[in-house]
């Protein structure tokens, strides 16, 4: 069995030596509710189905082992190099070629970032905590490049049709931007339908960064390429790898 090549590509403006994407839940060795390509070690799936998901990944990119991470939907954003693993961080950043940033995700947003030039690199995870928070604010801060000098990439998430929550998670939003507001559709009896794309969009733009892209797929509707734990709770992990190319 081999890696489905048809993984997720950004569409952005990106220059051509920054590599990513994010994975689906397509071609790998994982069985049962994992099935079938989970990369997540951390979800009950058998241990070597993800070591060999893992392996596959990287002999299908030419790629070493990404830095996971020990995700805690926080707000920390750690540099990674070479050969590192399991920072507790929820999201990564380099400098350095062929360093490979990772996160996990099965609904919450990955968002991908870097500089113009192409010379730094960051992806952060972003679920309701992290994203009122400030772990996308985070990620532009660990690049320590202007602004308006940055490109934003929103991977596949929970769309607005199904991201369920209450009043609290509502009004934290709002709390922090009166503009979250529009974010949200009331559905009734406390409950508000959250567009994670559309909160993402208005922190990134708030600080600056208004060349924004992608944000248009669903993990709990495509439920053939993608994980989604709203949807099926007992579930794998995508990936989304961000790296800069040995020239």
């Amino acid at each position: 069995m081999s890696l489905n090549p048809d993984v997720i590509l950004p569409d952005w403006p990106a220059p051509a030596h920054v590599k990513a994407i994010t994975t689906t839940r397509v071609g790998g060795f994982s069985a049962g509710a994992y099935a079938s390509f989970n990369l997540g070690d951390h979800v009950g799936d058998d241990a070597e189905a993800v070591q060999r998901n893992r392996a596959q990944l990287c002999e299908h990119l030419g790629i070493p082992q990404p830095s996971w991470l020990k995700q805690v939907h926080g707000t920390d954003v750690v540099e990674v190099s070479f050969g590192e693993a399991g920072h507790v961080a929820d999201g990564g950043f380099t400098e350095m070629a062929g360093t490979v940033c990772a996160v996990l995700t099965a609904d919450c947003l990955p968002v991908f970032l870097c500089d113009r030039a192409g010379s730094r690199v960051a992806v952060v995870h972003a679920g309701w905590r992290g994203l009122v928070n400030g772990v996308i604010e985070a990620g532009v801060l660990a690049l320590r490049t202007p602004s308006d000098e940055l490109l934003a990439w929103l991977g596949p998430a929970i769309g607005p049709e199904f991201s369920e929550v209450g009043d609290a998670v509502r009004d934290e939003f709002v709390a922090v931007d009166a503009e979250a507001e529009g974010a949200f559709r009331a559905r009734g009896q406390g409950k508000w339908l959250a567009d994670m794309y559309t909160l993402a969009r208005q922190r990134l733009n708030a600080i600056g960064v208004v060349s924004v892209h992608g944000g248009d797929r669903c993990t709990y509707r495509e439920q053939e390429l993608f994980f989604s734990y709203r949807r099926d709770g007992t579930t794998g992990r995508m990936a989304s790898l961000i790296w800069i190319e040995p020239g």
